[in-house]
């Protein structure tokens, strides 16, 4: 059973749909009782930082959150739920993040010519250090070809303070984070329900895992 944690800020049929198409039994719940039987989670998410996580403070849910990672369970971040993993954002400077990940997420810059929020198509670029087991490819991204196109729409990116949980990078102006890995810790800054045959096998590769 895969957890979708619905905390009023998700894409969640989206999700839930993407991942029935490789046969998972999804929960979708904002109960913290229903995380822990849960074999895997995922937590979308759409909106802003701060208030993201005020509600899954006041629904009770950060424990379970914690709890499910500390218990080795594969864990998915998309989007705002990637950027949740981190310590804080700029977005809301006086609210603290999950702590999972150091680092920050930061606001892209404004430029000439180049738009605020990043939204439409762009290329995935796979790290050449993928994660602290040495050579090993991020499980997440299993069969995906370098360079291959995936669906963003973000004014914030994570900016890890370890380079070695950076799976892949997108350039928009700036060499960003677009994936990250950390053991059973995984998180992506598009939207993988949205980006076609790429970003299902993405979630099928999750759906995969052990």
């Amino acid at each position: 059973m895969i957890a979708i944690v619905d905390y009023g800020m998700g894409n969640i049929h989206s999700v839930q749909k993407a991942l029935g198409i490789y046969g998972a039994n999804t929960k979708v719940t904002n109960k913290a009782q229903d995380i822990g039987p849960c074999e895997k989670i995922v937590l979308p998410g759409v909106g802003a930082f701060g208030d993201a996580m005020q509600e899954l403070k006041r629904q009770d849910l950060v424990t379970a959150l914690k709890k499910a990672i500390s218990d080795k369970k594969p864990f998915l971040g998309i989007c705002l739920g990637m950027q949740l993993l981190f310590e804080q954002s700029e977005e809301s400077s006086g609210e603290k993040g999950l702590g999972i990940l150091k680092g920050k997420v930061k606001r892209f810059e404004d430029r000439p010519g180049q738009k605020v929020p990043h939204m439409g198509w762009n290329q995935l670029k796979q790290s050449s250090v993928v994660s602290r087991q040495s050579s090993v490819k991020c499980p997440l991204l299993k069969e995906i070809p370098d360079n291959a196109y995936v669906y963003f729409c973000h004014s914030y990116y994570p900016e890890p303070k370890d380079q070695a949980v950076i799976a892949a990078t997108c350039d928009y102006g700036t060499n960003f984070t677009a994936c990250v890995w950390q053991e059973n810790v995984y998180g992506v800054q598009f939207h993988p329900e949205k980006s076609q045959s790429v970003g299902l096998k993405m979630l099928e590769n999750f759906v995969k895992l052990c």
